[in-house]
């Protein structure tokens, strides 16, 4: 059973974090922000200024009372432990931001947003230091961990793209829609009628693996090998889009959120064993002598008919309404799943240990 964190909200949750300290952060539609103790009672409560939707929330890791937020076009930078006026802001995007992502060394913040950007600010300059370009809505985007010069993104232009903050072009790019005209699949035939467009992503601890779930309902895993990243695994998660995936700190476990309204867990990591029994060297090698096309053939035999690649959830909530956010947490000495879907409270379900 759920458990709901309610009263703190008028209005839709379209986002969620959770700090270092266990604190959860919630912002909703029309401005407002709100900071949860672990109990589910309300301990601070903000509307930004404008009243513009909070699309994003992101604590850092290194300063856990600093708070960055996203509204409209602007990033605003709190303190929680006085939830008053912003510190400062930054207006360095011209469409509405979808969503931020700080590096681990609290030096770089991204911004992705509508125009299909992603700015990159300099946290000790307070300047931008790189402006990144999809052709359309950049969804979401993720520093890897342990890595802060490096990044990937994702959008509505069905590409995935690897960055590196020393380079204004991207290192590697992959079209989600192309990887599919090559499978012989039912789902091959319906693309056209629901594109592969990527909503969401997150980087596993490792920083060399990470996911994006999309539009047509699956979930892709891919490996980042140096200035290029491959396609691991894929699988048919949910019968409508894919809103959310977020690999927990631990392991490779995988939750993703649809817009069929379930909440699954992965265990990705068992899948991806069993793609590493040859030699990566050898592999690297084959590939470099093998013509385009059957290099393209090798990758997609790793994917099994139909997408499956034998990947069942661990775990399967109900949870019956599209997921807008999802995030994990320690609350009272268990693990639990917050889930923020159309409504104005959070929904906590409890994970297996």
């Amino acid at each position: 059973m759920a458990v709901r964190w309610a009263g703190g909200h008028s209005s839709s949750i379209l986002c969620l974090d959770v700090s270092a300290e266990g604190l959860v952060v919630s912002g909703a539609e029309r401005g407002e922000l709100v900071l949860w103790d672990g109990g589910g009672i309300p301990a601070g409560q903000l509307r930004l200024p404008g009243q513009d939707d909070v699309t994003s929330a992101v604590f850092s890791a290194r300063r856990p009372s600093t708070l960055y937020t996203s509204h409209g076009e602007t990033i605003s930078v709190l303190d929680i432990r006085a939830l008053q006026e912003p510190l400062e802001r930054f207006h360095v995007n011209e469409e509405e931001i979808n969503c931020l992502s700080l590096n681990d060394m609290d030096s770089s913040l991204a911004a992705a947003d509508d125009s299909g950007a992603v700015k990159v600010v300099d946290l000790e300059s307070k300047k931008v230091t790189r402006s990144l370009r999809h052709s359309n809505i950049c969804s979401s985007v993720a520093f890897r961990p342990q890595r802060p010069q490096s990044l990937v993104s994702c959008g509505l232009d069905m590409q995935v793209m690897l960055w590196n903050l020393q380079k204004a072009r991207p290192l590697w790019t992959t079209n989600l829609q192309e990887c599919e005209q090559g499978e012989d699949s039912p789902q091959s035939a319906g693309q056209f009628f629901n594109p592969p467009l990527a909503h969401s992503l997150s980087v596993a601890s490792c920083g060399n693996v990470f996911g994006c779930g999309a539009q047509d309902g699956k979930v892709r895993i891919f490996r980042v090998t140096g200035a290029k990243f491959e396609r691991e695994l894929e699988f048919q998660a949910h019968s409508l889009g894919v809103s959310q995936v977020l690999f927990m700190p631990e392991r490779y476990w995988l939750l993703s959120g649809g817009n069929d309204g379930k909440v699954l867990l992965w265990d990705v990591g068992s899948e991806l064993g069993k793609q590493q029994k040859s030699p990566a060297k050898s592999v690297q090698r084959r590939k470099a002598q093998a013509p385009a096309a059957s290099r393209k053939n090798e990758k997609l035999s790793k994917v099994s008919p139909g997408g499956q690649a034998g990947v069942v959830p661990k775990l399967t909530i109900e949870h019956g309404e599209k997921v807008n956010w999802l995030s994990c947490a320690e609350i009272q000495g268990s693990r639990r799943v917050l889930v923020a879907d159309q409504s104005s409270s959070l929904s906590l379900y409890p994970l297996p240990q």
